[in-house]
Parts: C-alpha cells; sequence; structure tokens
C-alpha cells in the first residue's frame, strides 16, 4: 500500500462539518483538524467555500492562513510568521514538523542531521529520531536512520498538497525526468544490445572450437584403429604381436648368418 492512502478518509469528517461551519465555528474547525492525528493533507478543507470565507475577515483570517501553512508550507515558514498566526499546540507543533520533512524531500533524497536540526529547530539529535520514527510509524515517510553519517536516507514520502502556482513547476519536473529516464534507459537498451551480440559472437566461437576439437578426436580415432592398439610400452600391436618384439626375433637369425 502506498504511504498515505487513507490521509484523505482521515479528513472527511472535518469536510462534512464544515459545511454548516461559519466564522469562529469555521476557525475552530481548522484548529481541530490541523490537531487531529491521522490528518495530513488539507486541500479539501482549504478549497471549501466556508473555510475561504475567512480569508476576508480580519478576526479570523489568521486561521485560514494556518491552514494555507499546513497545507503545503514548514515549520520554518510558520515561524518567520508566527506573531499573524495563531499559536500551535504540542500536537499541531509535530505534525508541522513531520510534514516539514516530507517538503525538505523535494529536492533531495539524504538529509544531514544538521539541517533537519537547524529547519525543525530541534533541541538534540536524540529528539530528531524520535520525531522521525514517529513519522515513519505513521505511513508519513520510509526511510533509513543513519547514525553513523548522521542522515536520514529516504525511501519515499506521501504527497503534499500543492501550492496555488506551483503545478507548472511540479509537471516541468516531471517532464525532465521522463526526459533523463528515456535517455538512460535508452542507453540500457544499447548496452544490452551489444552484451546481446558479443554473447553470440562467443557461442558461435565455442561451436566452432567444440566443432574443431570433435573432428581431430575422430581422426586420431580412425588413426589408432589403422595402426591397431598400442602396448603398455607405447608400440603397435597387431594379430595379438608387438611389432618391435617381433622384429627383434627376426634380427636375431640375421646377426647368427652373418657369424
Amino acid at each position: 500500500m502506498e504511504l498515505g492512502t487513507n490521509f484523505a478518509a482521515k479528513l472527511e469528517p472535518f469536510l462534512l462539518i464544515s459545511k454548516s461551519a461559519k466564522g469562529a465555528a469555521a476557525a475552530k474547525l481548522i484548529q481541530d483538524a490541523t490537531s487531529a492525528q491521522g490528518v495530513f493533507v488539507f486541500a479539501e478543507l482549504l478549497e471549501l467555500p466556508n473555510i475561504q470565507e475567512l480569508a476576508n475577515n480580519e478576526q479570523h483570517a489568521p486561521f485560514f492562513s494556518l491552514l494555507q501553512v499546513f497545507s503545503y508550507q514548514t515549520y520554518k515558514d510558520y515561524l518567520a510568521n508566527k506573531d499573524s498566526l495563531p499559536q500551535l499546540n504540542q500536537a499541531q507543533i509535530i505534525k508541522l514538523k513531520h510534514l516539514s520533512i516530507v517538503s525538505l524531500t523535494t529536492n533531495r533524497r539524504i538529509l544531514p542531521y544538521s539541517l533537519l536540526l537547524q529547519e525543525l529547530q530541534m533541541p538534540t539529535i536524540r529528539d530528531l529520531e524520535d520525531l522521525i520514527i514517529d513519522a515513519i510509524y505513521l505511513d508519513i515517510l520510509r526511510g533509513k536512520l543513519d547514525q553513523k553519517e548522521q542522515q536520514l536516507e529516504i525511501e519515499y514520502t506521501m504527497g503534499r498538497d500543492l501550492e496555488p502556482g506551483k503545478a507548472e513547476a511540479v509537471l516541468a519536473a516531471l517532464k525532465t525526468w521522463a526526459s533523463t529516464t528515456a535517455s538512460v534507459l535508452s542507453a540500457l537498451d544499447n548496452k544490452l544490445a551489444q552484451i546481446s551480440s558479443y554473447s553470440a559472437a562467443v557461442a558461435v566461437d565455442n561451436e566452432e572450437h567444440d566443432r574443431a576439437y570433435n573432428a581431430i578426436l575422430k581422426d586420431v580415432s580412425k588413426d589408432t584403429k589403422k595402426r591397431g592398439p598400442l602396448t603398455a610400452g607405447g608400440n603397435i600391436m597387431r594379430g595379438g604381436v608387438d611389432l618391435a618384439d617381433a622384429m627383434d626375433v627376426d634380427e636375431e637369425p640375421r646377426m647368427k648368418g652373418r657369424k
């Protein structure tokens, strides 16, 4: 199952309530949704007319801005504007830090602890690692903590809501990725074709070698049959007689006759 597949369902109760919530009730709904466990996507809530109306209300506009922060911004963005935003409770702080890790993975898959400590304002590495482990258990991200190298290696994460106007940039990035992937696949296909061609050539060479080897064995076998079997001493046998011994026997009478 992909990460974050059930997050939309967690938002559903708040969407139902929002249909009748206006003004202060809608502002409280934003507080409740951003604090609720398991709710990490907010685009549908942000787009509702009752929620959009808050942006035009001086008293409740900060809550609308807060919902925007949780939708597509980071904890660092919140700190930069905290004087004009509602104060966060502990559940909201943790959630926004989790979402901030997801945003940081947009441009890199290895996040140094030093970067995370700064971006998330974590007091210690132990606290940072506990935060990351919680995010993994919540299915916000999957990755590995490398304590030796002091970094988080990301495998993949949930998707966050897109900030208005950013869709074009995402599409451009996807096109670039698709082009790069196509180039890599083409290079791999060419390499595989070269390997296949080389393997075929080696197979032909091996086949020719085996054919020549078998031909030589066949010729040797025929020559052995014509000459007769060999003795233990390597001499030729014919009719059960060692030709070398027979030649020695014939030589003796000749030598006697010469005397």
